[in-house]
């Protein structure tokens, strides 16, 4: 796939590619609304069918998508999203499209994620925007067992940016980066992150759309060049108490008419008002939209203070410490970077409420507080207090309560998504309060 332009191919032109690559399945990619990549594998000989949207599959069995006696959705392949995996088994080769569910009816499906991402784009559009995005997902490589099932050991004590040739998770890293490659991916960045078994590979970013198709497709062919190479790869935000988790920065910015329109040379910092305006809605709607981007009970054993993690809803230029930054770039390249989402979350989804949250900053001229060039982390509670500095949610359910509160949220994902979003997590979250734990134990089982 190296060579092919993506933005340019078209059926006839993924029918070209399938005969030429002797690509004998493609697997019909979509996500549930939690973020798990599904798959629906066709031979190649069904591709004229699937491209043409005659492939249905069981809804009623996807996480919140439709009961059974609705359960027939369709999948429509974006030509533009395929791609052919590097690897082969007998000279034959496998690709991927990824998918819009539609209804049988021929309406867009309002539980597809990708489909709520498009919608936020739509409006970006006619507000005169386009959101382009890049992200920085971290994960971890774990060792295995003599029975081949994954253990918390890493398989290197090395730190940031550190380099061991004799390293797997050097290998498997540099095959990874190889594997995106092969695909399309332009691949800016790979290197070992702060905690033992931490890498970080970052892509160029695009468009946000193309940005959430790279997410997920990253995440599969990660875990599986990590498995041929005897490792597991986990995008958990905190396997390992103690040490740094995982994150997936995502830096973005808005142009207009090919325009940076977060841009302005003569302001202060060169930033526009309509930057400005995107930081105040991310503000406002942090909180909000927090249970999105960090999805799960573990992202909140991330977001604690003391590993570099943003825990405190301010902005900077150049500072890390607060949620929001402005990397030290000018021109076209200027852009934000907000640092809470982590790689277990579903892209469409997180990409969407940031757009969305942004937008309704500029729409409504939301001023962001002043800019915070001190060491968050050091503040006393009185002089966070003092400067207005809130505090992202503790926990999955304070962060599914602060959800519950902002109806720019609700409106983003839609009520169908909505609703079987919060019932799956409180879900996650009841379950979780009710187990005892290992702390626990070794807590309370001797002195009690």
């Amino acid at each position: 796939m190296i060579g092919v332009n993506q933005r340019e191919l078209t059926r006839e032109k993924v029918l070209e590619l399938v005969e030429k690559n002797s690509v004998k399945f493609i697997m019909l990619q979509f996500s549930d609304i939690l973020g798990i990549i599904k798959n629906v594998a066709i031979p190649s000989s069904q591709i004229e069918a699937a491209l043409d949207g005659k492939i249905l599959f069981d809804g009623s069995s996807i996480e919140g998508f439709v009961r059974i006696e609705e359960s027939d959705m369709v999948l429509r392949p974006d030509p533009k999203t395929f791609a052919i995996y590097p690897w082969a088994q007998d000279g034959h080769r496998t690709a991927r499209l990824i998918c819009d569910i539609y209804t049988p009816e021929g309406e867009p499906f309002p539980g597809c994620p990708r489909g709520i991402l498009k919608k936020a784009i739509k409006e970006a559009e006619v507000m005169g925007y386009s959101m382009m995005a890049g992200p920085e997902p971290e994960f971890f490589l774990f060792e295995k067992d003599e029975h081949g099932q994954p253990i918390l050991k890493v398989q290197d004590q090395a730190s940031y940016f550190d380099l061991s040739p004799v390293d797997r998770g050097e290998e498997a890293r540099r095959d990874m980066v190889l594997a995106l490659q092969e695909m399309g991916f332009e691949v800016e960045a790979a290197h070992h992150e702060v905690a033992p078994g931490q890498h970080e590979i970052d892509f160029r970013y695009t468009d946000c759309l193309r940005t959430a198709d790279n997410v997920v497709t990253f995440r599969f062919v990660v875990r599986y060049v990590a498995l041929q190479h005897n490792l597991h790869a986990t995008f958990m935000p905190k396997p390992i108490y103690g040490i740094a988790g995982s994150g997936m920065h995502i830096h973005h910015s808005l142009f207009k008419d090919g325009k940076n329109a977060f841009y302005d040379p003569n302001s202060e910092g060169q930033l526009s008002a309509e930057a400005l305006y995107f930081i105040g809605g991310l503000i406002a709607h942090a909180r909000g939209f927090t249970a999105v981007t960090n999805p799960t009970v573990n992202s909140y054993k991330r977001l604690v203070p003391g590993y570099e993690a943003p825990v405190y809803i301010a902005w900077s230029r150049r500072n890390r410490s607060p949620l929001i930054r402005v990397p030290a770039a000018s021109g076209q390249a200027t852009r934000l970077e907000l640092r809470s989402p982590d790689p277990s979350c579903n892209p469409y989804l997180a990409l969407a409420v940031i757009l969305r949250a942004g937008l309704d900053g500029i729409r409504n001229k939301i001023q962001p507080p002043e800019p915070v060039h001190e060491n968050v982390y050091e503040m006393t509670p009185e002089e966070r207090k003092a400067r207005g500095i809130d505090v992202l949610p503790g926990s999955l359910k304070e962060a599914l309560e602060a959800m519950k509160s902002d109806p720019l949220v609700r409106e983003t994902l839609g009520e169908h998504v909505y609703s079987r979003f919060i019932k799956a997590k409180e879900l996650e979250w009841d379950t979780y309060r009710k187990q005892v734990h290992n702390w626990e134990i070794e807590r309370y089982f001797t002195i009690i």
